[in-house]
């Protein structure tokens, strides 16, 4: 249940469309003053050594990141992507990659709240290490699952939701659309970010109605599939379903996953952009 940790992972594929989403997310709540609560269930360590032992391991991040990282985009939002992941290295070396956490806190504010959940003992200990010295920053080792239930509705009254389980338990795919239609219920005009792997079509497909059937409204799915689906075991696919979006997520990523595919992908990778629920 614990054993997961996205060390091994960090600046993948996966990593690269769930954070360009997360960024533009961010980048647009932040555009108002007004204060703003982002939480983040699943929060792993928060920023990762490339040269590591766990990265090296699998390298992952050859096949994401790092065929980007000296990429000049026709399209602003991918540069900005990049840009992000250069401020936390050498601008001509590649050495370092955030996770989710530290995206976050590079967006958040004074007047912002941060909570961040974890509970594998290691990633908790590194997680409060690489996210101290925040007041506004709060690291607790609980069920992000309850924890997100329990802190809708913010006192700002805006909120911002990175859901991101490792899905190591089957149930996962169920417990991800039971929780968010609780917080819905609690907090409707929340932006919620659910990012899902596809290793099984069919979970997903079962994710997605579930999400259908539940009467949220706006709810839009960005894929990145760096290969056709298989019944081979392993990750063929990630994407982000976001409830709530900025106006302009959906043109953004229209015009960014054709390039994505194009540049991470084999031959028999493609995209979706789809709004799954009208507004």
């Amino acid at each position: 249940m614990l054993s997961y940790r996205h060390s091994f992972h960090a600046g993948n594929p996966a990593d690269v469309v769930k954070h360009l989403v997360l960024a533009q997310v961010l980048s647009y709540q932040t555009l108002k003053d007004k204060p703003l609560d982002y939480i983040d269930t699943h929060s792993g360590a928060g920023f990762f050594e490339l040269a590591g032992a766990d990265a090296q391991k699998t390298q992952e991040y050859l096949d994401g990141i790092a065929k980007l990282y000296q990429h000049n985009s026709e399209h602003q939002e991918l540069n900005d992507y990049i840009a992000l992941i250069k401020s936390f290295n050498d601008a001509q070396q590649l050495a370092f990659y955030p996770g989710s956490p530290k995206i976050a806190e590079h967006f958040l504010r004074r007047q912002d709240k941060g909570w961040f959940f974890e509970l594998h003992p290691r990633d908790l200990a590194l997680l409060q290490e690489n996210m101290s010295g925040k007041r506004s920053i709060r690291v607790r080792g609980e069920n992000g699952f309850a924890g997100l239930v329990g802190l809708l509705p913010p006192a700002s009254r805006r909120a911002c939701v990175l859901i991101d389980p490792p899905y190591e338990i089957k149930d996962d795919y169920d417990t991800v659309v039971k929780t968010l239609t609780k917080a819905y219920q609690r907090f409707a005009t929340g932006t919620y970010m659910i990012w899902y792997p596809v290793v099984d079509r069919e979970r997903i497909e079962r994710m997605e109605e579930g999400l259908i059937a539940s009467g949220m409204r706006n709810i839009q799915l960005f894929e990145l599939a760096t290969q056709a689906d298989t019944d081979v075991h392993g990750m063929t696919a990630s994407g982000m379903i976001v409830i709530n979006p900025p106006w302009k997520l959906k043109q953004t990523m229209d015009n960014v996953l054709p390039e994505l595919v194009s540049l991470l992908s084999d031959s028999s990778g493609f995209y979706r952009s789809e709004q799954l629920v009208a507004e």
